[in-house]
């Protein structure tokens, strides 16, 4: 298993038991090869929820340049939501699980199509 399997493994195990969703297992290796080589990076593999800088980064370089998503109350308001489901106290949030539920929480999986 390559690299990359073990960590979309990871993913879904993470999706599956910290966030209660059955992914969607094409999807989720989209977003993940969509990340590009920050998964493999120990620091930019995840995110910091806490860290308002850190999700300022989610929203205009994914929701909005990645997503194509206007800016807006709502999509500070479906970070909140995913970062929530994924559990706040959840030290290691996994960049392409965060990615991956945003996009289903958007409905912008046809980007990835």
């Amino acid at each position: 298993m390559s690299a990359r399997e073990e960590l979309i493994v990871k993913y879904a195990a993470d999706l599956k038991d910290k966030c209660g969703v059955t992914p969607d297992m094409d999807l989720l290796i989209k977003v993940t090869i969509g990340c590009g080589p920050s998964i493999y990076n120990k620091d930019s593999a995840t995110v910091a929820g806490s860290q308002q800088s850190e999700l300022d980064t989610v929203k205009n370089n994914f929701l909005i340049k990645k997503l194509g998503l206007a800016d807006g109350p709502n999509l500070d308001a479906g970070i909140d939501a995913v970062i929530e489901k994924y559990g706040r106290s959840n030290a290691n949030k996994y960049r392409a699980v965060i990615y991956y539920l945003l996009t289903v929480h958007f409905k912008k999986e046809s980007v990835y199509n």
